[in-house]
């Protein structure tokens, strides 16, 4: 599935898709920044509620597919510029970490 493919099928806000043809192949749900960089996935959804500007460094360097901001958390602009200039795509959504990953597996199924 791709991040396209996930926003049409989930009413979950883009808030920068540079990339939006990334394939998304498993999910990771972390919010401790060097847990995530030792464990986390290239072509993972991670879910986080971490808004610090490292989120974007994380996943360039892990080379997630996606980051989603669950439970509401917003990006701010800067990090959403770094983002843009890095092709990391960024997705928020209102459900909670669970509830986020759980779509997401059954969409992967």
């Amino acid at each position: 599935m791709t991040v396209e493919e996930l926003l049409k099928a989930l009413p979950w806000k883009a808030v920068t898709v540079p990339d939006s043809t990334r394939e998304i192949t498993g999910g990771y749900c972390g919010d401790l920044l060097s847990w995530v960089m030792g464990r986390a996935e290239s072509g993972d959804c991670w879910f986080t509620i971490m808004s610090n500007k490292n989120v974007v460094a994380v996943a360039q360097l892990t080379d997630v597919a996606c980051v989603v901001f669950t439970e509401g958390v917003l990006p701010d602009e800067e990090m959403i510029r770094t983002a843009e200039a890095h092709d990391i795509n960024l997705i928020a959504c209102e459900e909670t970490t669970f509830a986020a990953s759980v779509k997401v597996a059954e969409l992967l199924k």
